[in-house]
């Protein structure tokens, strides 16, 4: 999935993506989307460990760019997202969320993302659904 010109848009102006410090890659598979985000201080709770929220939001925004990158000229959105959290990542650590397509329909898209730390290890485990709505 090739997601240069979603990422074109979304370094064009100020966003919850680039606030977090998210990075959107390419990835060779039609059906799927990755994203790295190192844990720092714009993304971690006041005990040093990754925000549930900000893991939450790094899927949320992965499965958006993957389904706008399916989808050119309509706008993605999400309408469900739910996740568990199985391990903290200390600040300092980078996750890697693996969006993967569950779904492909004409309105709805629903996206499986694991997010996982530096050493390979499950950290989140988020369902995102997301809404296609076509330009007129």
């Amino acid at each position: 999935m090739n997601v240069d010109k979603i990422n074109q848009i979304i370094s064009s102006k100020p966003n919850l993506s680039t606030a977090l410090g998210m990075e959107f890659f390419s990835t060779p598979e039609d059906d799927t989307c990755m994203a790295r985000m190192k844990v720092d201080e714009r993304n971690r709770q006041p005990f040093g460990f990754l925000s549930g929220g900000a893991s939450l939001a790094l899927a949320e925004n992965v499965a958006g760019v993957a389904s706008s990158s399916l989808c050119p000229g309509c706008a993605c959105v999400g309408i469900e997202v739910s996740g568990s959290h199985v391990k903290a990542v200390a600040e300092g650590d980078t996750v890697t969320a693996y969006a993967r397509l569950l779904h492909r329909g004409s309105t709805l898209h629903v996206w499986n993302v694991d997010i996982k730390d530096t050493a390979g290890d499950l950290i989140s485990n988020v369902r995102v659904t997301n809404y296609v709505i076509k330009s007129k």
